[in-house]
């Protein structure tokens, strides 16, 4: 297993990454443009559009044994069940929060996710950290520990959150199947229950998506997209660098959350945030200081 420093970790799989914490760092930006449609309806609907999006690409890219091939592997399916439950779990939770009001929260959720995932990848995945990547991590638990008693009541969001994503990228990590077809399998296991579940809703007249309101019902396919394109993403990068890099990583998409919620939602943002807000970023200056040293030994080494 590499180091996490290691100056031969694969540029794409970190291009993915970033670009799917990206993107999901601006999501709470869309879910607002959905607030008058039931959080539980939304997460339906991700659920059936993006399996249309996943199993249209499939079909298109590898045809129709794509579902078979992936399934030889044993224990797959039961190990994609699980990521799949996961990550409903997760979107439900995140959207009802945002649109609730809790953006702010929420990005504590994925500020404590990294430090959960940097655990994950030293306990258990044997990965190494050197001296200066440990004092990152400390500084960053410092201010998730701040923000934890500070924050004038139980972050239960947060820690859900974290917690849910956590154990996705985990079960994503352990199960070895193409990112993609992963993905298609997560999203046929969810796709009947949701699509049987949004038949009933609409059926007794609560339904948003065919209320006449074609803005909203474009808005609800297109969230079938935008959940497929950074889970391609995850799953790519997830794979191919080690899981301690996604850890850091992953604090691209809560820093553009808190920025939505600050700036956007107009959210308080006191001065004991910003304490335990400005340790993570320290952290990350750290972090990145010692990889970018460890990159150029490396070089000249190699010279």
């Amino acid at each position: 297993m590499p180091s996490v420093g290691d100056a031969t970790l694969d540029r794409r799989g970190l291009w993915a990454g970033f670009a799917a914490f990206a993107l999901w760092g601006l999501m709470p930006l869309y879910w607002h443009l959905l607030k008058s449609v039931p959080s539980l309806q939304i997460v339906l609907h991700r659920v059936v559009w993006g399996a249309a999006f996943v199993c249209a690409w499939l079909l298109w890219k590898q045809g129709r044994g794509w579902l078979r091939a992936t399934l030889r592997q044993p224990r797959a399916l039961a190990m994609l069940t699980l990521s799949g439950l996961l990550i409903a779990f997760n979107w439900g939770l995140y959207i009802w929060a945002v649109n609730a009001g809790h953006v702010i929260e929420t990005s504590l959720g994925y500020f404590i996710n990294p430090l959960l995932n940097v655990l994950i990848g030293v306990l258990l995945l044997r990965e190494r950290l050197r001296s200066a990547q440990w004092a990152a991590v400390g500084i960053a638990a410092l201010g998730v520990l701040w923000l934890t008693f500070n924050y004038g009541s139980f972050p239960w969001i947060a820690l859900l959150l974290a917690t849910s994503f956590g154990l996705y990228g985990l079960v994503r990590k352990l199960v070895a199947v193409d990112a993609v077809a992963g993905l298609g399998v997560e999203s046929l296991v969810l796709l009947l229950p949701a699509l049987a579940w949004l038949v009933w809703i609409e059926g007794q007249g609560g339904g948003a998506f065919l209320a006449g309101h074609w803005q909203v019902e474009a808005l609800l396919v297109f969230a079938g997209a935008l959940t497929v394109l950074p889970l391609v993403g995850f799953a790519y990068a997830v794979r191919r660098v080690p899981y301690s890099t996604i850890g850091v990583l992953q604090y691209v998409a809560p820093t553009l959350q808190l920025l939505c919620g600050i700036f956007v939602f107009r959210e308080p943002f006191g001065s004991d945030r910003m304490i335990g807000f400005a340790c993570i970023w320290v952290a990350l200056a750290v972090y990145a200081a010692d990889g970018i040293t460890a990159s150029r030994r490396s070089a000249k080494a190699g010279g």
